[in-house]
């Protein structure tokens, strides 16, 4: 006989941007005792609504989600802090008596909470400030390619001009001479949970890239461009803040400084959209312990809602 597992159980939904999460761990949490807590980089930052797609005032009303508006948008918040973050979520919710359910598509949050966050070298303000004036001169491309040729797996997991993640992998690969993704392989420990992953992903590219398009448009209606003005107008702001490198935002500086039109932004916010959900979505081919769920399919919330009771069902 196999030894019952008796680890309280957790829920990990993912999935690529525009898929659908949050209307469907909404309606998730209408059928089972779970409650929610979100894993996306930029909603736990406050003033960030219209371009993070944040779930509006009325949905959060009925259905609160945990670590979101949880920090200003001047001030840092890593994968380490959402790990603590979120494990004492976890911990809250479990003994409230209801199952946690976390719903994002921040790959590197929830690789943080699932295998735990590798010893990493501390920064180093001279290193950092050597491949910062490289990036000027030779642009963040060139230095994720050279990123590329001493480790592919990180590489593909970072867009060319993400300068902060570009910047700390060159930063530890120079300090220990090792890949980061092989450091990354040896996290500290797994959490103390039974984990359902359910990945929530169109079996058609195409229809996501139109839903990115409509949620764009959606967006600029709901006055993206005045949200990042005054995000812009911020004491302390500055493009590089993680918060501002948010998709959607970082496209926007551009066109608030004059330097494109309307229509380039839409175009440019639209593309960089694309380019992350096709990371989102690499990252979700490698979870090979998740269950795969068609965005589209019209019998969605039942079929998850089937997997949820099918594991919950299991004596913990």
């Amino acid at each position: 006989m196999h030894d019952i597992d008796r680890r309280p159980a957790a829920i990990f939904l993912m999935g690529p941007t525009a898929s659908g999460k949050t209307a469907l761990a909404c309606r998730l949490a209408e059928r089972f005792k779970v409650d929610l807590v979100s894993v996306d980089s930029a909603l736990i930052y406050r003033g960030l609504d219209v371009g993070a797609a944040k779930p509006d005032a009325a949905t959060l009303a009925r259905f609160p989600h945990r670590l979101i508006d949880i920090r200003e948008p001047t001030a840092p918040y890593s994968a380490a802090d959402f790990r603590r973050d979120a494990l004492l979520a976890m911990n809250e919710i479990t003994a409230a008596g209801h199952v946690p359910l976390l719903v994002g598509g921040t790959s590197l949050y929830f690789r943080a909470l699932a295998w735990g966050l590798a010893p990493l070298p501390d920064a180093d303000p001279e290193l950092r400030q050597r491949l910062s004036d490289e990036a000027a001169r030779l642009g963040w491309p060139a230095l994720h390619a050279r990123l590329a040729a001493f480790d592919s797996q990180s590489a593909a997991r970072l867009s060319p001009n993400d300068a902060q993640r570009i910047q700390r992998a060159l930063e530890i690969a120079e300090l220990t001479g090792e890949p980061p993704s092989r450091l990354l392989e040896h996290g500290m420990q797994r959490p103390p949970f039974r984990i359902l992953k359910l990945a929530l992903q169109p079996a058609q590219r195409e229809v996501l890239h139109e839903r990115i398009a409509q949620r764009m448009d959606v967006m600029l209606d709901a006055g993206l461009v005045e949200e990042a003005r005054r995000l812009r107008e911020l004491s302390g702001w500055h493009p590089d803040l993680p918060a501002m490198r948010a998709v959607g935002y970082r496209q926007a500086w551009p066109y608030l400084a004059g330097q494109s039109s309307l229509a380039e932004f839409r175009q440019r916010a639209i593309f960089a959209t694309r380019q992350l959900a096709k990371r989102q979505l690499t990252w979700l081919r490698g979870e090979i312990d998740a269950q795969s769920l068609d965005s589209e399919r019209v019998d969605l919330v039942d079929a998850a809602s089937a997997r949820l009771g099918r594991f919950l069902s299991v004596a913990a």
